[in-house]
């Protein structure tokens, strides 16, 4: 099956059939679930719909700590099944659905104490790798191993001496949780969902107390329209309980948000191997490699003021640099620190004040006729989140099809990408001669795109130039920024330089010196004039100092306020689409595009 490109021309076309063609199932939000669901969906041969209101992955999905893990700390909870359930789904992830994507990473669990916290801390992990290889998809983790001070500080020469006694190495897995994450959409639009991002929903239609669709909005056009759908499913994370109030009822259950924020360092800063995990007075803190980089988090406090963007303030920063350098021999710096960011993890409600004794599990509800509502959960285990919601839709479903509605296969879909991604991998040093780049420069793509490395490397057949390193963000490649808007659904710069790429936390001017090659890079595909070349760059820069302004302040109310000081949406000139108009936008302008 041929991947479908998330491209301008897929998206009007997306738009056009939801807004023409009834739907089985129409699903709000494009994070994880809501593309899980829609993959899902899709794939039991159900007529589907996903609408974004921002970028997919633009929330709490693109904002983790790039891991797919198991969760060591619910083993100490005594949630085995939990625990359980996302150690397949990781095995899963990293043989079978995405292993272009997802890899394992090592990890030192440092030791402070003597006897008792070996046994105690080995016998919690040596039952995490058992439950692993008991899924039947732990083949591709290695097992754990007992380290002595001396051979932890030689997997790690930055620990201070006496920060520990020894430690134990273990594995997990890591993501790029944005690109997992719009790889699902894309994977749903290849099964034949029809996917659409700033394609905001201003209210749920309602007949006989019945939700049968939705009224949206194109952010790109400004048009109104209805699509119309048997169910709808809720999947928007933080905002579930705004988006549940939409059908006028009150829902089953709460969602309450806790942010993590973390921090970005250069790989140089620290020296190490492998990852780390420390305990804090109240949280569990990882030191994780990624790439040329350490990520550093996370935090696990209440926020209840903007969901859309969350402010790390300059105590959440202070936080982790003083947790971190107790265990380090050259303590880190502001100085030292290249990016923040900041997530809201969705958290059923319980009766705890205390956000890190919320649960991570998840729930599904269909209070009202025609709508499903899931929250709560882990990145880790979107697929069976998403298995969830669509069962309980087809409840709803079958008396309206006049049939069985097939089970959930989303365990046997790859991912697109994924299929024949080892054999290239293997012939990596063959597609470097054809291509003219380097070894090391296919390698990073092969583990960006996987096997649609070759369209990527055709863009550049097609036009040398794209070939060179990114002004302002060596690592990447000029061809990247390209394929984000062509292939991968991105609309505007921030699309570009924050998700498809992580220039924005990567590098030490969070971008600013990329973003106006990005700007003239793309503009061309998307269609915008000189003006929205320069307001896509200003909306930008103003996003980056509102960042940093709030990462000045010293608590977050004040870091809200601040962050507050840029827009939200980049205002649209022109319409960058180049098919007929949709039957109820009449007045659509339509431009070519290159």
């Amino acid at each position: 099956m041929n991947p479908a490109p998330l491209s301008p021309r897929g998206r009007t076309s997306a738009l056009k059939r939801m807004a023409n063609q009834h739907l089985d199932v129409l699903v709000i939000g494009g994070g994880v679930v809501g593309g899980g669901i829609a993959l899902d969906a899709a794939t039991r041969g159900l007529a589907v719909g996903l609408v974004e209101a921002r970028d997919f992955a633009s929330g709490t999905s693109s904002r983790s700590s790039k891991l797919i893990h198991g969760g060591l700390r619910y083993l100490e909870m005594m949630d085995f099944r939990l625990v359980a359930e996302a150690l397949k789904e990781r095995g899963l992830l990293m043989q079978r659905l995405a292993p272009h994507l997802v890899r394992p990473v090592p990890f030192l669990y440092p030791l402070t104490g003597r006897g008792w916290e070996r046994w105690y801390a080995g016998s919690g992990v040596a039952l995490y790798d058992a439950m692993s290889k008991a899924s039947g998809y732990g083949d591709g983790v290695p097992v754990h191993k007992h380290l002595t001070r001396r051979g932890a500080r030689k997997a790690f020469p930055s620990l201070r001496k006496d920060a520990l006694i020894g430690a134990i190495r273990y594995y997990d897995a890591q993501v790029d949780d944005a690109r997992h994450t719009m790889f699902l959409s894309r994977t749903a639009a290849t099964y034949g969902a029809a996917v659409a991002s700033r394609t905001r929903v201003l209210g749920l239609i309602k007949e006989s107390e019945r939700v049968v669709g939705a009224e949206v909005i194109d952010l790109e056009t400004g048009h109104r329209f209805e699509i119309r759908a048997s169910q709808v499913i809720n999947a928007t994370g933080v905002w579930t309980d705004e988006t549940q109030g939409m059908a006028r009822e009150r829902g089953q259950f709460k969602v309450r948000a806790s942010k993590g924020i973390h921090l970005v360092v250069p790989r140089d800063r620290i020296r190490g191997e492998a990852g780390l995990i420390l305990r804090t007075e109240t949280s569990v803190l990882f030191v994780i490699p990624w790439k040329r980089h350490w990520i550093i988090g996370t935090t696990d406090t209440d926020w209840e003021l903007s969901k859309d963007h969350p402010a790390a303030s300059s105590s959440d920063i202070d936080y982790l640099l003083t947790n971190v350098n107790k265990v380090l021999e050259v303590p880190l710096t502001r100085d030292d620190v290249e990016g923040v960011f900041a997530g809201l993890r969705p958290l059923l409600a319980g009766e705890s004040a205390a956000t890190s004794k919320l649960s991570r599990e998840h729930a599904v509800a269909h209070s009202v006729p025609g709508l499903v509502v899931v929250a709560g959960g882990k990145y880790t285990t979107y697929r069976v989140m998403a298995a969830d919601a669509v069962d309980e839709a087809v409840h709803g479903l079958e008396s309206v099809l006049g049939r069985k509605v097939g089970e959930c296969v989303t365990e046997r879909i790859p991912l697109v990408g994924a299929d024949g991604y080892q054999a290239l991998w293997n012939q990596r040093r063959t597609l470097a001669t054809q291509s003219g780049l380097a070894v090391n420069r296919i390698e990073h793509l092969l583990e960006r795109y996987g096997s649609l490395v070759l369209e990527v490397l055709d863009l550049i057949a097609a036009e040398p130039d794209l070939a060179e390193p990114l002004p302002g963000a060596e690592d990447y490649l000029q061809v990247e920024a390209v394929y984000a808007v062509t292939h991968e659904g991105a609309r505007h710069l921030d699309d570009v330089l924050t998700r498809r790429m992580r220039i924005s936390f990567e590098t030490f001017d969070r971008g600013v010196a990329a973003a106006p090659h990005v700007a003239d890079l793309v503009g061309g595909y998307l269609g915008w004039d000189a003006n929205q070349r320069e307001r896509e760059v200003q909306h930008y820069l103003k996003r980056v100092e509102a960042e940093r302004e709030s990462q000045r302040q010293p608590d977050d109310h004040t870091a809200d306020a601040a962050r507050k000081g840029a827009p939200d949406v980049v205002p649209v000139s022109r319409i960058a689409e180049s098919l007929e108009p949709l039957e109820s936008f009449d007045e659509t302008e339509v431009l070519e595009t290159p």
